[in-house]
């Protein structure tokens, strides 16, 4: 963060700062909401949470040479102290990006979030110090938190954003108001809360709303294969900016294929020109989420040849996320345990069939979370292409939505043991344990809740002789 007093940082918040000797001492480090985390310089968030109260650290905070603490009460040590600390964390997080000046980038959309933001991120730096979300923190507090990383020295900071419903990007937007908006789909990701894509697509078009006029910068970055998205347009004062892999894009992919190991390659047009890309990442997914970065890149002012040589140099920096792994014997493990959804769900099967080709596949898979009505009906379509895209093995873990994937399976003519349902993460491991072969590709897929990342832990556990170890 830049360097603030505590008086400064007071007034900012509208705080009232107790057993603090000295106003004038600064806030130099990073600010934190993990004690953890605290150190030299630092300013410590303490969140009252359902288990931890942070303000019982306080002490500890200080001695690790936090400057001082932001809480709701006064702990003993210097502190400021205001009403509400999220609201408090906000102000703050406001002030620094209005001083600061950087070109702020937000990016929200149902799937495929993280992964852009990453790929914007790598693009970026290339030009310029960037600082960008770390993981998923996309909500009130993360988003503030990334936000006063930024220094002197950041011209761009790429922030993420989340939404649970109508009225929370518009506020996160107040927090960190951007210059560039990046809106990648409105998909089936927290449908059962929103009500309806409508719904969502009234949420994430906030982020348009909140950009300034063309004449001042802004510029919103919409997806032309997306209608709702497309449908944007007229939501705001920026200039729009068209990816996507319709012809009518103004950033686009033409001859978009998935190499042998189901990498995406494809030819990238920009206003200013064109460029081959052939992508570290697995997925033709990521060619939308790739015409996203390369869309803000060119706005900012980089080359075609320039975006298309940071595209494909660009790695994922944030876990379980299509994450490839070969194990000694050449099994080929996938990570996408991080979440899912219908369309995240559909695009990891066809990389799995693509970067399995001659060799067998397993999908295993779990619930997809917060589809309200419509969670058996997209269940069942899951569990049908993955018979439609002829994966070897289908794995169904867990309760009711799991069973609906294995019963879409067989609908669609999956017979003998080419699906079957488990009922939980030690029972496909125990299964995956007796029945893997040296060569075979698995993806391990659901929602977060569903914690099937530690079956792909277990199976990167290999014994002695190369067999399988559970945890």
């Amino acid at each position: 963060m830049i360097t603030l007093s505590l008086a400064e940082i007071a007034e900012v918040v509208g705080g009232r700062m107790h057993d603090i000797p000295d106003a004038s001492a600064e806030v130099t480090g990073p600010v934190v909401r993990d004690s953890r985390e605290a150190g030299p310089g630092s300013l410590f968030v303490a969140f009252v949470g359902e288990r931890v109260d942070g303000h019982d650290f306080a002490a500890q905070v200080v001695e690790a040479g936090a400057v001082a603490v932001l809480g709701s009460r006064p702990v003993g040590v210097p502190a400021i102290v205001v009403d509400d600390v999220q609201a408090a964390l906000g102000a703050l997080a406001r002030h620094v990006v209005r001083r600061l000046g950087t070109t702020l980038v937000a990016l929200t959309g149902s799937a495929g979030k993280t992964s852009t933001k990453d790929l914007i991120a790598q693009v970026l730096r290339r030009k310029a110090p960037t600082v960008f979300t770390p993981g998923s923190m996309n909500n009130e507090v993360g988003l503030p938190l990334t936000a006063l990383t930024a220094t002197d020295e950041t011209k761009f900071l790429v922030l993420e954003m989340g939404a649970r419903g109508i009225g929370h990007i518009r506020y996160l937007c107040e927090l960190t108001p951007p210059k560039i908006g990046v809106v990648l789909n409105v998909g089936s990701a927290h449908i059962g809360e929103f009500g309806g894509r409508e719904q969502i697509a009234q949420a994430k078009g906030e982020l348009v709303e909140a950009l300034p006029p063309a004449e001042e910068g802004g510029a919103a970055i919409l997806n032309a294969d997306d209608p709702l998205v497309r449908a944007m347009a007229s939501r705001t004062k920026a200039k729009v900016i068209l990816f996507g892999e319709s012809g009518e894009a103004d950033v686009r992919a033409e001859n978009v294929r998935l190499t042998d190991t189901g990498q995406p390659s494809f030819s990238l047009h920009t206003p200013s020109g064109a460029s081959d890309v052939t992508m570290r990442l697995y997925g033709e997914h990521h060619v939308s989420n790739a015409l996203a970065a390369a869309a803000v890149a060119h706005e900012l002012g980089m080359s075609a040849d320039e975006i298309a040589t940071a595209l494909s140099e660009a790695g994922s920096l944030s876990r379980w996320r299509m994450e490839v792994t070969e194990r000694p014997d050449g099994v080929t493990v996938v990570n996408d345990a991080y979440n899912a959804n219908p369309e995240s769900m559909k695009a990891a099967l066809r990389a799995l069939v693509a970067m399995g080709k001659g060799r067998r596949t397993w999908a295993v898979l779990g619930k997809m979370a917060e589809l309200g009505d419509e969670a058996l009906a997209e269940h069942d379509a899951v569990g049908r292409l993955a018979v439609r895209l002829n994966v070897s093995k289908l794995v169904a873990v867990g309760g009711r939505e799991a069973q609906w994937l294995q019963l879409g399976a067989y609908n669609e003519g999956s017979w003998g043991e080419e699906s079957v349902h488990v009922s939980d993460a030690q029972a496909a491991v125990d299964l995956l344990r007796s029945e893997l072969r040296p060569g075979d590709v698995v993806l391990v897929k659901a929602s977060r809740s569903v914690g099937l990342e530690s079956v792909a832990t277990a199976l990167l556990e290999t014994g002695a002789e190369g067999e399988v170890a559970a945890r």
